[in-house]
Formats: structure tokens, sequence, C-alpha cells
């Protein structure tokens, strides 16, 4: 739907450019977002997926959006009513897209009842703060050997390397004038070997799996060789090489084989629409891919895959960044409306959750997080991306850049 590297970013710049003007008039052919047609298509896509995915109310969710969209604001709030009362945790009045229906009394209504059902969570703190306003950060690592980060920038396209105990100290892993790269999202180490991989992605289309020795050398580059819009955005490495990554633009996950250097299109149990987060489990077996209206299991060695369920009154729509964590699911999840951070405990067929701790919720750290890394039983994580404030590669408004903020909470 959106050709930008993560969905959160994708609503608010579209509902930028659109939803302010929603109440008063319909924009011309060349302002709107996008065409009409594609929409109804999303539309329909949704419809035929009512009662067809464990999560039910994502869907809703989903349509509601698209109403919002296509103008149609009576559909939209038809849809959100009934999403809000089933009481799984999303929260419109986090979400541009309904920018729009903010000053309707019904929509404020829902607002305070996703509020009052879900209060605000805030468990987090500071783990550090970096000076660089203009990173426009997206992916984020831990290298347990160094006990640094490493942090990928979309706008000035280059990965920082930060001691962790001296975040003062932070220094170009790789600098943006170096290769040439396109803005730099997921990335991820291999633990056998010390290098680095990551995705890059410009929203036009083009997008690259990047792959770096531990000195920050560029080792290899590689794209698809088909002419169809793809966009690789979070990624997990395996100890023998194999990288998993998401095409979010693509609305795919790939295995790329290191040594053939080949991607391999998964095939899974339901259609992905914008797959996001994904996570490897510690015996490495299983990758749980993230999307929009929740979870799939895919077992590596068999190549089969199931949707993880989430129980009644919970969602594990939209997460942006997805890591496991002691056989739980630890999820930012931006597409639900206002952002929040979540463990979801599993059961052991890995399938059911058993249990949902919301971490972090309307808090001063979820400004508008993004991804983040574990570091034993504590999760770092980018607190203000400010990817909102980035078109393609160009900021929008240079006087709102902040310093960058990385939270850290202790996990269960």
């Amino acid at each position: 739907m959106f050709p930008r590297p993560r969905l959160r970013a994708c609503q608010f710049l579209l509902a930028t450019l659109f939803l302010t003007t929603f109440s008063v008039d319909r924009l011309t052919r060349a302002q709107e977002p996008t065409d009409d047609a594609e929409l109804l298509k999303q539309l329909a896509l949704g419809e035929r997926l009512l009662d067809k995915t464990p999560d039910r109310t994502a869907v809703l969710y989903f349509i509601a959006q698209t109403h919002a969209l296509l103008r149609e604001p009576h559909e939209a709030m038809a849809n959100l009513k009934e999403c809000i009362m089933a009481k799984e945790g999303f929260d419109p009045s986090g979400d541009p897209v309904f920018r729009g229906l903010t000053f309707s009394k019904e929509f404020q209504h829902l607002t305070e009842i996703a509020h009052k059902d879900f209060p605000k969570v805030s468990h987090a703190g500071l783990a550090f703060v970096l000076p660089h306003k203009d990173l426009i950060p997206e992916g984020l690592a831990y290298d347990p050997e160094q006990d640094a980060f490493y942090l990928s920038s979309l706008h000035l396209k280059k990965i920082l390397r930060i001691p962790r105990q001296a975040p003062e100290n932070a220094t170009d892993f790789v600098p943006n004038d170096r290769y040439n790269l396109l803005p730099v999202l997921g990335i991820h180490m291999n633990p056998a070997d010390g290098s680095v991989w990551s995705a890059s992605w410009l929203d036009n289309g083009k997008t690259e799996l990047l792959h770096f020795d531990a000195t920050g050398a560029l080792l290899g580059r590689y794209s698809l060789s088909e002419e169809a819009k793809h966009g690789f955005n979070d990624l997990v490495v395996l100890m023998d090489g194999s990288v998993f990554v998401t095409d979010t633009a693509g609305n795919q996950v790939y295995r790329f084989d290191s040594k053939e250097k080949t991607f391999h299109a998964l095939t899974l149990s339901r259609p992905l629409f914008q797959p996001n987060g994904i996570a490897l489990t510690e015996d490495q077996q299983f990758v749980y891919i993230a999307d929009q209206f929740g979870i799939l299991r895919y077992e590596i060695k068999s190549g089969h895959s199931a949707e993880v369920y989430p129980g009644t009154s919970n969602t594990l729509a939209g997460a942006d960044g997805l890591y496991w964590h002691k056989g739980s699911l630890v999820a930012i999840q931006n597409g639900i409306g206002s952002p929040r951070i979540a463990a979801f405990q599993l059961s052991e067929d890995g399938l059911h959750v058993t249990k949902t701790t919301i971490l972090e919720y309307r808090s001063r750290f979820t400004t508008l997080p993004t991804t983040g890394a574990l570091r034993g039983d504590n999760f770092y994580f980018i607190v203000n991306s400010q990817i909102d404030n980035l078109n393609g590669d160009r900021i929008l408004d240079l006087t709102t850049l902040a310093p960058v903020r990385i939270g850290v909470l202790s996990l269960p």
C-alpha cells in the first residue's frame, strides 16, 4: 500500500498530505496520496480476510483505515466502533490516518473507551541520548563481544557504532559517503563471525541486502533481479549465515543463501500484507513474521507455517520490531494506533499467547519507536525515530528535529 520504510511513518505522511483536509474538501487528483483503485483493492483484501485470521479485530482496524483514506467517515467509524469494543488494545487517537475524525464526538468517545480499557504504562528508563538530530534512526543491533550497539540511519544513509558504557564516543561504523548506500533500515549481527547484515530501501522501489565485516568494510550487496517493487525492511541472521528478510513493499519474506547468493521466497499459510518485524528463536528452528494482521510462525527445516493465536482481548497486529526472549515475543506495535511495547508469553507449542504484558504505552518513551535490541533481560529501543519527519530521504522540517533517545526496559 505505502512505499515507505515503516508502516507508522507511512500512515503519518499520508495523513499529513491528505487527512488535514478530510472534513473540508476533496483534494485534487495530483495531491491524493494514492489511487482510489488501489485503496479499493486493499478494501477488498480486508473484507476477504474477515473471519479468516485469528484476529478479526485487526482486519476491522485495517478496513477502517482504508475507509478513512477513501474519504468514507461513516464506514470508517462503524468499523472502528466494532474494533474498539473488542477491547484488544487498538487506539485510533494515535493514528494520523484518522486525523480528520478527531473532532467527532463519537470518535472521542471511542478514544475514551480505549484509554479506559488500556491505561498508560510507563516502565522504561533512559539509556542514553545521541546529539545527532538528523539521523532518523531505524534499526538497532547489539554486539555482546564489544558491548556496543549499531544504529542505522535512514536520512544520513550510514551505520553508527555506539559503545554502551560510553555512548558519547559513538563513531561511524559505515560512513555515509563510503558506499553510496540507500537509506539503512533493519540491522543484525551474524553471531558466528561478528559481521553485520542490514537492509536498505528507498521508497522508489530500490532495495538492497548489505553485508559488512566486523570493521565496516562492505562484503556484498544483493538485490532481487525482478522488476516488481520491493522494500527490504527487517531481518534475522542464522549461525550458518542464512538471512531471512521481510519485503514490506513486495508483501513477501525471503531467505537469502549467503553461499549461493540467491533469494528464495517463503511459502506461507496466508498472504502477507506489509510484513515488517521478524524474530528468530534461540534454537534457530523457527522464524516469527509480523504483518498488519498478526504474526505467523515459520518452521525453517520443514517450511511449514502457521498463525499465532493472540487469544481474547489481545492483538499481535502491526509489530514494527519483533524479538524472541525466553519463550516470549517482544513487539513494538506501531500498527495499532498509539504505539506500545508488549511482551507475549507463548505456549509450549509456540502458537498461542498465554500472557500479555504491556511494557510501555502512551508515555514519553513511545514518541515514535521503531526497533530495538536485546541485551540479556534488558530491551533497548529507539524512542523517537522521527521517521514521520522524513519523505523519502528528505527531512520535511529541520526545526523540529531533536536528539535521538534510546530507552531501556527490563523484560519479564
